[in-house]
């Protein structure tokens, strides 16, 4: 789970069934169910750019998502079985650990 500071908005992976869930913190109420990859485990959010990453598991990837329209602007490969997930908000850059034991670095996509 994430939480954007700036929108109040907050973020759910949902393991179950490969997607994300967007609620509004000020009201308590879902806002958007967004389909993400694989296994979906752990979720960072950039409030400069407001982007969120996403990791999925199940297929090495982590989906990237637009905060203000809640969709999909890419996936990107991350390795295996990737879980975590922090971002640098002022570099845009994505650190992702992999269950291997490595870490990948993503450039964060450039703001859509």
């Amino acid at each position: 789970m994430a939480v954007n500071s700036v929108t109040n908005q907050i973020y759910v992976a949902n393991k179950g069934s490969n997607t994300m869930t967007v609620i509004d913190g000020g009201t308590n109420t879902v806002v958007a169910t967004v389909t993400v990859g694989s296994n979906p485990a752990a979720v960072a959010v950039n409030s400069v750019t407001n982007q969120v990453y996403i990791t999925n598991r199940g297929n090495g990837t982590v989906s990237v998502i637009n905060g203000a329209t809640n969709t999909v602007i890419t996936t990107l490969a991350a390795g295996t079985s990737p879980y975590g997930v922090p971002v640098n908000p002022v570099t845009n850059q994505v650190y992702v650990a992999n269950q291997s034991g490595s870490v990948s670095v993503i450039d964060g996509p450039a703001i859509p």
